[in-house]
Order: structure tokens, then sequence, then C-alpha cells
């Protein structure tokens, strides 16, 4: 899958030294995000391989760069219930900011959304992004709700908010953004 400036695919092992220095070892990065920071840059090879895997079992991708071909960060949507598509994290480092590919990334994975039958989408921030609270609202998006949620890793309740969107039918004109 594509945007104008982006490749999204399934990552490969000579992924981790890119992952690492872009996403993985930047607490900017992580700061909003569930998943830990990884310091050490001879533990890449193993949290690419378990990225490689997850991929391969989920539609999650490593997002890349498209005129150079380096990873510079996730994003990855699900089916949470029939024509309800939410999602699953947006993630780039921090050095690939302010660019519009935050916007790129959502507006495809809404469009995927969409074309695999999607009649509504869910997208989650931190009260505190105001990144991704203004992403969110750039694409049409509505807040709905605040939840407490329970980290997966750690036990810590974090508090999200939700937004949504209705998708359009294929075919019609979606007014996401542009790719």
């Amino acid at each position: 899958m594509e945007t104008r400036d982006l490749l999204l695919r399934k990552g490969v092992p000579a992924d981790a030294p890119a992952m690492f220095r872009n996403v993985w070892s930047r607490p900017e990065a992580a700061r909003y995000m569930f998943w830990p920071l990884t310091l050490d840059p001879g533990e890449a090879p193993a949290r690419m391989a378990r990225t490689v895997a997850f991929q391969a079992e989920h539609d999650v991708f490593t997002v890349c760069e498209k005129k150079t071909g380096e990873a510079v960060g996730w994003a990855g949507l699900t089916e949470r219930s029939p024509g309800v598509w939410e999602e699953t994290g947006i993630c780039l480092g921090p050095d690939f900011w302010g660019r519009g590919w935050g916007r790129q990334i959502l507006t495809l994975l809404l469009t995927v959304a969409s074309l695999r039958g999607g009649r509504e989408f869910w997208y989650s921030t931190r009260p505190e992004n105001e990144a991704s609270r203004a992403l969110a609202r750039s694409c049409g998006l509505t807040y709905v709700r605040t939840d407490r949620v329970s980290d997966p890793e750690t036990g810590e309740i974090r508090v999200l908010e939700r937004w949504t969107v209705p998708l359009p039918v294929p075919g019609q004109e979606a007014g996401f953004g542009e790719n």
C-alpha cells in the first residue's frame, strides 16, 4: 500500500536498524504508545523478528519513506466487529513529524477499511497528544468519549479519547484528506 510519500508494507529483518534508530529507541515516539523502548541496538533484531511474526498475522505494517525505502514507523488497523474498523496505532519516528505523513497514513487506513466493507472507523488518542487529536479532526473524525484502559504490558491505567467517522461506500467521495 502506498501514499504520496510513503510505502506501508510488511516488515522484514533488514528493517531492524532503521526501526531502532528512528522509532524504538526514541522516548518521544513511545510517549503516547503502549510499547517499551528498546535501548540496546543488539536487541533490535529480536524485536524485529517479533514484529515480522506479528505483522504476518495482523493488518499492521511497517511505514517506509518512499524516497529512501527507510523504515520510519508503523501503522495498523483491525475489524472490531462486522463493518466496524479501528486503527491499532500509528507511530512515526520524531525526525519525520510535521510532514503530513500522519494524515497520509490515517487517510490510507480509512480508505482500506472502506474498501473492505467498513461502515464506521474508530480512532484513539491520548488527551495530551494534541498532534493526534488535530490529526483526527483534520480527517473528519468526531470525538465520542473518553475511556480508561489497562496497559496490556504494565497494567497501568491509561486514558484514551475515542473518535469515529462513518465510512463511505466504495466508489463514493471519501473526503478524508489526501493520500
